[in-house]
């Protein structure tokens, strides 16, 4: 492996594919919101929606999605919806950074695979353990994917009672094996999720600051009546963590990663 081609910049660049799109689709540059979301499932997007508490934003120029802008509490946020997968989350995160977002949240669905693991609960990704491939285009192999250790000291200093957990990022979803998923509890992983060790592997290469969550939600369609996820699909309970792990970081002392 020539670990030196990871220091070499790529020729497609997200701010020349933002460029050409502003320049197709007539619209100016403006910056996104300083804190933005990943929503996969898209359920906070369906309840703001419910709630008419979004704004559509209408210099946001990716070809693939659609940027709305919101305010909960005291906070300013930009959300994304339904970007499933480490390949998807990583295009997207690639162009919001260069177009003004400085702390990235992803919180996604994941799959219990923890024997006594309780469904229905939220956890801060620590790490993710690497079985995908996009991980792979920024740094080096690695058994994990990790949460930058600055961020997740001041997260611990302000959110105290913030369950932390390593999860496993999967490529397949319908290849949820027995086997794959005891070497991924060998591991260390409580539960399965499709981004988050490609958007660490991006912040570390990047040096930016990016949060993964996981709302476990599920037992892998094990049991009738899984996948319910509490009170308006999850979304004031995603909002209400979104909110508690932002706020450390409304504080402009913050400093670098």
């Amino acid at each position: 492996m020539n670990i030196f081609k990871y220091k070499e910049k790529s020729i497609f660049r997200p701010e020349n594919l933002l460029r050409e799109a502003r320049r197709q689709k007539q619209i100016e540059y403006c910056h996104v919101p300083e804190i933005c979301i990943l929503d996969p499932d898209g359920d906070i997007i369906r309840y703001l929606r419910k709630k008419r508490l979004l704004r559509h934003s209408r210099h946001w120029a990716c070809y693939h999605t659609e940027l709305y802008n919101f305010e909960y509490k005291d906070l300013k946020f930009g959300v994304i919806g339904c970007v499933v997968g480490a390949p998807f989350a990583v295009l997207v995160a690639e162009e919001l950074f260069v177009s003004g977002c400085s702390l990235l949240i992803s919180i996604t669905s994941a799959g219990s695979i923890a024997p006594s693991n309780t469904k229905n609960r939220f956890i801060l990704i620590e790490k993710a353990v690497r079985d995908e491939g996009t991980s792979c285009h920024y740094v080096e192999p690695s058994p994990y994917s990790s949460i930058n250790k600055h961020l997740l000291t001041r997260i611990r200093g302000s959110v105290p009672d913030i369950e932390t957990a390593t999860t496993w990022t999967t490529d397949g979803p319908f290849r949820e094996t027995k086997s794959a998923i005891m070497l991924a509890r060998k591991k260390g992983a409580v539960a399965v999720e499709m981004e988050s060790s490609a958007l660490y592997a991006f912040a570390e290469a990047r040096k930016r600051k990016v949060i993964c969550i996981a709302h476990i939600t599920n037992n892998m369609g094990q049991m009738e009546n899984d996948f319910e996820k509490g009170l308006e699909n999850g979304s004031i309970g995603a909002l209400e963590i979104i909110h508690k792990v932002t706020q450390v970081f409304n504080d402009k002392r913050d400093g670098e990663i």
